[in-house]
């Protein structure tokens, strides 16, 4: 199985969600996650952020949807850590 561990995004999001909430939210989707976000640039209605999450396994899917939910855009993908680990 190829599992994502790590991985690096550009996220265009509006103000609010606050960083912290947006960084919380992203955290409770992938459990087990560490959650990192840098804000990048501020404008009057956006932030762009760098956004690193790493767990044993993240569901990119799931990941993407929550960004999408709380009003986010996936700009591009900075950075994937996987591993391929073996069938139990």
């Amino acid at each position: 199985m190829i599992a994502v561990k790590r991985v690096v995004l550009d996220v265009l999001k509006p103000h609010h969600p606050n960083a912290l909430e947006f960084c919380q939210a992203l955290s409770a989707a992938v459990e087990g996650s560490t959650v990192r976000v840098a804000v990048i640039a501020v404008d009057e209605k956006t932030e762009s952020l760098e956004v690193s999450v790493e767990a044993a396994l993240i569901d990119f899917d799931l990941l993407q949807e929550v960004i999408n939910k709380m009003g986010g855009a996936l700009h591009s993908i900075d950075e994937v850590e996987v591993k391929n680990e073996p069938s139990s």
